[in-house]
């Protein structure tokens, strides 16, 4: 406010507050506030039009008021500087940003009012305060859209910098965070970002603010634009498309400076003229429908199988697991270990119980006093089934119609091994021996069934064991491992009608 005289000087000679960038009204909202000149006695106004910041009309006529209710500068200000918290401050200069016709007024009667101790100026249950949130979120809005819409474009190598060039009408003034926003993203690449207010422009180490460079997004020119276009037209489908959903997300007054707003409004109209039921038809043909559990003897005509684990495709799981993983031991082995399905590190190494689950395994058998290189283990499922949480795969159970799908390879093995005992680990390796999801894990452990000439022992996967919380838990299901191991061992020699011990 030095180049017009101080605030007060200005209200006492009956001229508006000149104020362009929220540096300005702070000084000049600081100095009122000590001088304890409410709101109604101030009219604010801006360089470029008399009126507010980015204005079209001019500001409302105003009756001048008496000097004398406006303390002189020389006078002893009568409180203490203003005492404003950070989270109200960040509020206002957000605020700031968001092209009202009254927001430096609106802005100083918020502070006036946190100056007089009406702190609930600040609660979106006040109605500065609504009004206060208001004008933030749209801010706030308006830099995420400016993030999500603005499109660069590359220039001519020839033509120097900058590399890409970006046109953008905001809203509201958020030009200058969003470069911030971009200069932390495209490295050492020069760029610019035009408006129809003021420019930015990035050298690649400082950012440089400027007046408007270019009219509108028709005069920056990209020697890649028409590829992006080729692709743009490629991937879109008319059969589903949903003009309103569409327009929800991107509202019509972003298209026309996008790229491919140039060709969205042709490629709509050619959906309702018959694109869309043209566009149907490959995507019909390419419908896999319902899949429905059925047993390869039942179907007709009968379908070639894959003869190795590694061409398997009857169930998806393949597309996101490394490799296809079979189980390993003895080729004639009188015990069969049937986990789940491979973890992950099951999944890279290609074998069966290798990772934590499987060293678990290996003290249980040595507890029990079996010789781990007798017994032959594998798994339900083949594939590692897993989800993405950050940057580990986490296990994801098998669903019913994938151990269905798997059960092909599994039955291959028992017809190989002739196990005299298979031992089920956990409840899907159980559904999986039996054939029948009508079995529970709880109702199964210590209770051996002979089922299609194996005897049937169940118990806990070692995975279990390594996930319960507690230490007394984990010793008794420990155990229980160790004692159906055992029970295992007993029913090698037992006949099927003699009941196990």
């Amino acid at each position: 406010m030095s180049a017009k005289g101080s605030a007060i000087e200005q209200l006492r000679a009956g001229q508006p507050l000149l104020v362009e960038t929220f540096a300005e009204w702070r000084e000049a909202a600081r100095e009122l506030l000590v001088h304890d000149v409410p709101p109604e006695l101030v009219t604010w106004g801006s360089p470029q039009t008399g009126g507010d910041l980015f204005s079209s009309a001019p500001p409302p006529v105003e009756q001048p008021h008496n000097s004398s209710d406006i303390p002189p500068a020389s006078d002893k200000p009568r409180h203490a500087p203003p005492n404003i918290p950070r989270s109200l401050m960040d509020m206002l200069q957000s605020a700031a940003c968001c092209r009202v016709p009254d927001r430096w007024a609106f802005l100083y009667r918020v502070i006036w009012r946190w100056q007089q101790g009406q702190h609930d100026v600040q609660s979106p249950a006040d109605e500065d305060g609504a009004r206060l949130h208001a004008m933030v979120k749209a801010v706030r809005r308006e830099e995420h859209d400016m993030h999500a819409y603005i499109r660069f474009r590359e220039r001519p190598a020839e033509a120097g910098p900058p590399r890409f060039v970006a046109w953008y009408e905001p809203q509201h003034d958020v030009l200058p965070q969003v470069a911030e926003h971009f200069v932390s993203r495209m490295g050492k690449v020069s760029w610019m970002i035009a408006t129809p207010e003021a420019s930015v422009l990035w050298d690649g180490q400082t950012l440089h603010n400027t007046g408007p460079l270019v009219k509108n997004s028709e005069d920056l020119e990209d020697t890649g634009e028409a590829l992006w276009l080729t692709y743009y037209r490629s991937v879109f489908n008319p059969a589903r498309l949903n003009q309103s959903v569409m327009q929800q997300h991107i509202p019509s007054h972003r298209w026309k400076n996008l790229p491919e707003g140039k060709i969205v409004t042709h490629m709509i109209s050619e959906a309702a003229l018959g694109a869309r039921k043209v566009g149907q038809y490959e995507a019909v043909g390419q419908r896999k429908g319902t899949t429905i559990p059925i047993a390869p003897e039942d179907a007709q005509p009968e379908r070639q199988q894959p003869s190795k684990l590694d061409e398997c495709r009857r169930c998806e799981l393949w597309q996101f697991a490394t490799q296809a993983v079979g189980g390993e031991g003895p080729k004639k082995a009188k015990i069969m270990f049937v986990g789940e399905q491979p973890g992950d590190q099951e999944d890279l190494a290609g074998q069966p119980f290798v990772g934590p689950a499987g060293k678990l395994l290996d003290q249980v058998c040595e507890k029990a006093g079996v010789d781990r290189e007798t017994i032959y283990v594998t798994n339900a499922v083949k594939h590692f089934k897993w989800e993405p949480r950050g940057k580990r795969r986490l296990h994801k159970t098998p669903a019913q119609k994938e151990i269905e799908a798997c059960h092909y390879w599994l039955e291959k093995e028992l017809a190989h091994v002739k196990p005299t005992v298979i031992v089920a680990l956990g409840a899907t390796a159980l559904k999986s021996v039996m054939r029948t999801a009508n079995v529970t894990l709880k109702n199964s452990i210590g209770h051996p069934v002979f089922h299609e000439g194996h005897w049937i022992v169940t118990t806990y996967h070692p995975s279990y064991v390594l996930r319960v919380p507690s230490e007394e838990a984990k010793r008794e299901a420990f155990q229980t491992m160790v004692d159906s191991l055992k029970l295992a061992q007993d029913l090698l020699n037992r006949q099927p009608e003699e009941p196990p011990a």
